[in-house]
């Protein structure tokens, strides 16, 4: 975010005592609720924020009680999302619906300061036609994927066809299955995880294994290993609810993280120096930079003729050159 798109007039306000030791940048997501922590973190990067005069580009730094803060916030966004000329993917296209096979690192719809570059902003240039009923910033949008998912990603371009659509995501009657890569090896070919998902108790940006009594909701994802390597493993992944993270923190909880994944793995990429050896040739490429998941088929009734729909998007590049790389340094089981 460049210091331009900033508001020329800030905000200041004092550090009380109950926020002492806080991170810049979680104390900032919690005042400021219309803006996420990621944008925030981006207002911090471009010198939009002074702690006692001192211009702070760490989102890391520690408040302190007494600090005065100062903030020049991006404009908050109104109106219905612009069109922008977005290149996306179409698997499959009629006059009440389409499927696009979403790319990596771009979110589904504006939020909390992603006013642009959203898969939204890319539907309102492609297509004259859209949903209405999950209102003007989500024109279309009948549910979603994780900014860096890829995969099917259905669309409505009419309210008959989105109500129809979101009975089937509501009612279980849409079938999906997701392909990840995972660290490690599970025990089992295959297994039923059935547990409870709700708001990670300290990370307000991520879900997290809870009990039904403290707001958790209940969450079942089917799998079965597809392929085992040396250290890792390619998961079929079929969810029967629809939590946010679900199948990133039931994998977790098994002991078997998405490769990449950051938020529940703790490593953002994987290079090929991780499978060959640091010594290999090459050994700091990155194979893939963005967690391994991919939302691969889908089958659903097509809400205007009643006849079953079954899609599919192909592997992403990245999850294919780590396959092959996997396959040629770490093939066979450990």
């Amino acid at each position: 975010m460049p210091p331009t798109s900033l508001s020329a007039t800030p905000q200041e306000f004092v550090i009380r005592t109950k926020q002492d030791g806080k991170r810049l940048d979680a104390y900032l997501a919690a005042r400021f609720t219309d803006f996420s922590r990621a944008v925030l973190q981006k207002v911090i990067d471009a010198g939009g924020v002074s702690v006692n005069g001192e211009v702070i580009r760490r989102a890391s730094a520690r408040v302190r009680t007494g600090d005065l803060i100062r903030i020049h916030l991006p404009e908050l966004h109104s109106g219905p999302p612009k069109p922008e000329e977005i290149p996306i993917r179409v698997v499959y296209e009629d006059e009440t619906l389409v499927v696009i096979d979403k790319d990596p690192g771009i979110i589904v719809h504006p939020a909390k300061g992603n006013w642009s570059g959203t898969i939204v902003n890319a539907l309102q240039f492609h297509f004259d036609k859209l949903s209405t009923i999950g209102g003007e910033e989500r024109p279309g949008v009948v549910h979603r994927l994780d900014k860096d998912t890829t995969g099917l990603l259905v669309v409505a371009k009419d309210d008959r066809a989105h109500k129809a659509l979101a009975l089937q995501f509501e009612t279980r009657a849409v079938r999906k299955e997701y392909l990840a890569l995972v660290y490690g090896q599970p025990d089992r070919d295959s297994d039923r995880i059935d547990q409870p998902i709700g708001m990670h108790p300290v990370h307000r940006e991520k879900m997290a294994i809870r009990r039904v009594e403290d707001g958790a909701r209940p969450a079942v994802t089917l799998y079965e290993v597809v392929e085992r390597f040396c250290g890792f493993s390619l998961i079929r992944a079929k969810p029967e609810t629809g939590r946010t993270h679900q199948i990133r923190v039931h994998l977790a909880h098994i002991g078997h993280p998405i490769v990449a994944d950051k938020m529940y793995s703790g490593r953002d990429r994987l290079t090929l120096g991780d499978l060959a050896g640091p010594d290999a040739t090459d050994a700091d490429r990155v194979l893939i930079s963005r967690q391994a998941l991919h939302a691969h088929r889908l089958s659903l009734t097509h809400p205007l003729t009643g006849q079953p729909l079954e899609l599919e998007a192909p592997l992403p590049a990245d999850m294919t050159a780590t396959l092959a790389a996997l396959g040629q340094h770490r093939p066979g089981r450990s």
